[in-house]
């Protein structure tokens, strides 16, 4: 009859029951055990022995036998001076790896597990390990603890590439307390007494005995078996789930596949077990409540572990991963994670993904702006985007309700935090990557809905060297082309190339859920909130998960992958609404969360079912997607009441196919309901040990919130529309005493007068730096500068060459001052004696208008002419396609426009003074050539066509714009002017 461990469980009892009884059986000791052991004592016996006799007898002592004079110094270095240090050098690695042989026979034979670690020792003790370890692979002590000799070289690969957590680091136990290795100990030597009988009975028994295995669990309801649970249960410490990962990496397990991330276990796998694991679920072999079927498996399982364990197969078997598990996917083929080092200061690592990791690109240095920022692309990206935006709305707001738009032209130049933020923002964003992985989600989306499938449950999104990985909750068959399988079914893979490859496409967002939690070695994890079955709780200080809520806040309220969803923020917040007034909702306590959410639970359980759909995944994907089934996120950062967290976990038990998602904070990190549990530590670290994930955490810290929010309320249209008017940031002498040393045309094709055209390569660098300055003329920090020209990263001493060239260009003024300065903040500024024609542009306006022109109709007049002869088309007309992609973050591509208007406008104007309306309809036409799309230059030159008395030009100018207008038709403003000036207009409408 089998022997069955009858210690009860330590773990809690409500946790998966193993119910099927798992076989066990002792590790067999082979010949080739033997001569690994034998290759091991020779190799031990060299090293430690050999090389001190060699060099005694070789050598001799290295060292002078006298204390040394100071003629002894100024001696000629021979040919035996420099052997005498290669000895001392070679004594020193002898010594460190005797010391680390030791500390590995002493940890060995104790049976507490992984040795200490000896100060700078690395490799050494490594290497030691493995020969104590195959030496001692014939006694059973050593047996259950040790890889074997034959894993020394891939444990040296395993040892260089980054992984999940630090279990999958460091092999074996770590760092045990005193009393837990004590037990251990006790619990090997137990194990070792029992092997040595077992063998003595005879091949069979050793060969089956005394080894406990446990079965991974199907999961029951949203449980799901993890190794930290087993761990918890059978060890004693769910922080042991380490050792267990180490005895059966790289194994091949009953379905073909291989145990290689810690957070990754299927059910059906087995799992050897450390010798001091206890508990009823735990089984040795013999037995006979264990099928023959199982018993083979557990059999061939047991095999695997004489024999070279060789890496981890790329693939795996048809089985689906543990679903509430969000782990890292591998690498592809050929991609070598830490490729790209050497040059990064030619193409840097930011743009390596779809969405960027911001993990090493302009990282080498502080430089006074907040990593915070510049360390998240994808939130950085949303930001700038919907500031654009903001202010670009501002800029027509106060042009169309504004007399002549000659107010709020100029909008507020940032300063202090706000100014750190927006270079931040700017450094660190990545629309491209933001492009790229929205388009992908919709184009995956489109595929699966041109073949009539549903999209699957995404739990989580990797962003990983260049490819997009979409973990499933549950194998979803195989994934539309181009998207491939990833590391095993539960993984959807799309690589760059072919994300660059797709286009817009006219589909509903899939994921909109998706949010960045951090980093890992270059990979970017985004989870998808509204897809996990039930709470993600979030527990650590309470200012370190107020950072972490405000970044998660602030990335949904902007992100570019979705479409519309409600984000409800409780206990925090209130302060970030300005960001985007049609997400963000704030409640002040969660009673009336409760009752909210109450409500649309219900209303959306009632929606599905009327319209059939099974989740919010298939309605998406219906004729009604772009109408229904937008997520509701819920942020709640205040700790519930313990009745409260059950309300909370009732609603949140069906929230995962309605669309709704719970993050909610905690002081003490128990939670009702929740289906993850996260950390943030004060270091920045986020923890998810069950899921097997350490992370990098993205935070928004306090200082930074109340810096980006300053920018959004600064650009609020709406805010205070009686204020005072901006002036340019920059104004030049227009008087013949002003003229300039260099002078920059900037409207129209790109000419630079005052100075040589710089040869080679670095010509059109230097001008594309000149060119952002001269838009900037408050300053552009040198990092701002950086990433503008290299997107993808440089290093500072290639950006301190490009600032020094730049400035020798540029020369000086006569009286020595270098025209490229650096003001107090550090930022670059250029001198007044370097002018572009834009400068002049916003300075013969201002003049016009708030000037000398005021009370001068001939002054006006002059001035307003020469402006507008300036405009000789859009800025930087001629600009190359691959340089100047900077200028998407900015916004003049809106203020050119609208002061251009403004000028042919008020030109206008002061021509109908005098009625020379032809003169007028000259201007508009002039100032049309640059802003066509402006409302009021044609409503102006509508009324100038009127003046001139010819209804019939009247008439085809209104034909025109009712073409140029297309399905849309004219504005309301438009249309009334025309039933004011030709009313007759819609008859000719109609009969055309």
């Amino acid at each position: 009859m089998a022997r069955r461990s009858t210690s009860s469980s330590t773990g809690s009892p409500t946790g998966p029951r193993n119910r099927t009884p798992q076989p066990v059986r002792v590790r067999r000791r082979t010949f080739g055990d033997f001569v690994k052991a034998f290759l091991a004592f020779i190799a031990l016996l060299v090293l430690v022995v050999g090389v001190p006799g060699a060099l005694a007898v070789q050598v001799g002592w290295p060292l002078p036998s006298g204390a040394p004079k100071l003629d002894w110094l100024q001696q000629e270095i021979t040919v035996q001076t420099f052997l005498n240090v290669l000895t001392v050098i070679v004594w020193l690695a002898w010594a460190q790896f005797t010391a680390c042989v030791l500390v590995e026979a002493k940890a060995a034979l104790s049976g507490v597990g992984l040795a200490g670690r000896v100060p700078g020792a690395g490799p050494s003790q490594l290497l030691a390990r493995q020969l104590v370890a195959a030496l001692l692979l014939v006694g059973a002590t050593a047996a259950s603890l040790t890889p074997g000799l034959s894993q020394l070289g891939h444990s040296l690969e395993g040892n260089q590439k980054g992984t999940v957590a630090a279990a999958q680091q460091t092999p074996g136990l770590f760092a045990q307390q005193q009393e837990q290795a004590a037990g251990t100990a006790a619990a090997l030597a137990e194990q070792a007494a029992q092997a040595a009988a077992h063998a003595d009975t005879g091949a069979a028994s050793a060969r089956d005995g005394g080894t406990k295995y446990y079965r991974i669990q199907p999961p029951e309801g949203r449980h799901h078996d993890s190794l930290w649970e087993i761990a918890q249960r059978h060890l004693g410490d769910g922080r042991r789930y380490k050792e267990i990962y180490e005895l059966n990496k790289d194994r091949v397990q009953p379905d073909g596949s291989r145990l290689s991330e810690a957070s990754l276990i299927r059910p059906g796998w087995i799992m050897e077990m450390p010798a001091d694991a206890r508990g009823g679920e735990l089984v040795e072999m013999p037995d006979a409540q264990v099928s023959p079927d199982v018993q083979q498996q557990i059999h061939d399982y047991a095999r695997t572990g004489d024999q070279d364990q060789g890496h981890a197969q790329e693939g795996g078997g048809s089985g689906g991963a543990d679903a509430s598990h969000a782990s890292r996917p591998e690498q592809r083929p050929g991609t070598d994670a830490g490729a790209g080092h050497g040059e990064a200061h030619e193409r840097g690592q930011q743009h390596a993904s779809p969405a960027g990791n911001g993990s090493t690109r302009h990282a080498a240095d502080g430089f006074g702006l907040p990593e915070a920022l510049i360390g998240a692309p994808l939130l950085a990206a949303g930001l700038l985007g919907a500031l654009g935006r903001r202010r670009r709305q501002a800029l027509w707001q106060a042009a169309l309700g504004a007399v002549g738009g000659r107010r709020g032209m100029e909008p507020p130049t940032p300063s202090g935090d706000a100014q750190d933020a927006q270079d931040a923002l700017l450094v660190g964003a990545d629309p491209e990557g933001v492009r790229l992985l929205d388009r992908s989600l919709r184009g995956l989306a489109a595929a699966l809905a041109a073949e009539s499938r549903a999209l699957p449950v995404v739990y989580a999104a990797w962003l990983s060297n260049g490819d997009l990985h979409l973990q499933l909750a549950q194998p979803a068959g195989k994934p539309p082309a181009p998207w491939q399988l990833g590391q095993d079914q539960t993984f959807w893979m799309l690589a760059r190339a072919d994300a660059e490859r797709y286009d817009d496409v006219d589909t509903a967002a899939p994921y909109p859920g998706l949010v960045s939690l951090g980093t890992m070695d270059d990979s970017r994890l985004l989870l998808n909130l509204e897809a996990v079955p039930g709470i993600v709780s979030l527990s650590g200080r309470e200012a370190d998960r107020a950072a972490v809520f405000a970044s998660v806040a602030a990335e949904l309220a902007t992100n570019g992958w979705s479409d519309r969803m409600t984000i409800t923020l409780v206990g925090f917040g209130a302060d970030l609404t300005p960001l985007a007034p049609n997400r963000l909702r704030h409640l002040d306590g969660i009673d009336a969360l409760i009752e909210t959410m109450e409500a649309e639970t219900r209303q959306r359980r009632g929606a599905l079912g009327a319209a059939g759909h099974d989740s919010v995944l298939t309605g998406r994907t219906g004729p009604a997607q772009h109408t229904r089934w937008a997520p509701h996120l819920v942020l709640l950062a205040a700790q519930p009441s313990a009745e409260d967290a059950l309300r909370l976990a009732e609603l949140a038990a069906d929230a995962g196919r309605l669309g709704i998602g719970y993050l909610v904070g905690t002081e003490t990190g128990e939670l009702p309901g929740a289906a993850w549990e996260m950390e943030i530590t004060a270091e920045g670290r986020l923890l998810a040990p069950l899921l097997g994930l350490e992370l990098d955490a993205q935070m928004l810290p306090a200082v930074q919130q109340r810096a980006v929010v300053e920018l959004f309320v600064d650009a609020d249209p709406d805010r205070d529309p009686d204020g005072p008017v901006n002036a340019p940031p920059f104004l030049v002498d227009i008087s013949e005493q002003g003229r300039p040393a260099v002078y920059a045309r900037l409207v129209g094709p790109y000419e630079i007068i005052g100075l040589d055209t710089p040869d080679g390569e670095r010509s059109a660098l230097l001008h594309e730096a000149l060119a952002l300055l001269l838009l900037h003329r408050e300053g552009v920090h040198p990092r701002v500068l950086a990433s503008a020209l290299w997107p993808r990263g440089v290093t500072e001493d290639v950006r301190a060459a490009l600032v020094e060239r730049l400035r020798g260009w540029l020369g000086s003024d006569p009286d020595g001052t270098a025209r490229l300065g650096t003001d107090a903040t550090g930022r670059l500024t250029l001198a007044k004696s370097v002018v572009s024609d834009l400068d002049v542009l916003r300075s013969l306006y201002h003049e016009a208008t708030q000037g000398k022109g005021v009370d001068s109709r001939a002054v006006r007049g002059r001035l307003l002419t020469d402006a507008l002869v300036l405009v000789r088309g859009p800025l930087l007309a001629d600009r190359p396609e691959d340089r100047y992609r900077w200028l998407t973050h900015e916004i003049i591509d809106a203020r050119l426009p609208l002061l251009v208007a403004d000028i042919g406008l008020a030109l206008s104007a002061f021509h109908l003074e005098k009625d020379r309306a032809e003169k007028a309809i000259e201007a508009l036409d002039a100032a049309l050539r640059t802003a066509p799309s402006d409302e009021r230059l044609w409503n102006e030159l509508l009324r100038a066509t009127h003046a001139t008395g010819e209804p019939g030009r009247v008439r085809s100018l209104a034909a025109d714009l009712l073409a140029r207008s297309g399905a849309r038709g004219l504005p309301p403003r438009t249309e009334a002017l025309l039933d004011e000036l030709l009313p007759s207009w819609r008859d000719g409408a109609v009969a055309g």
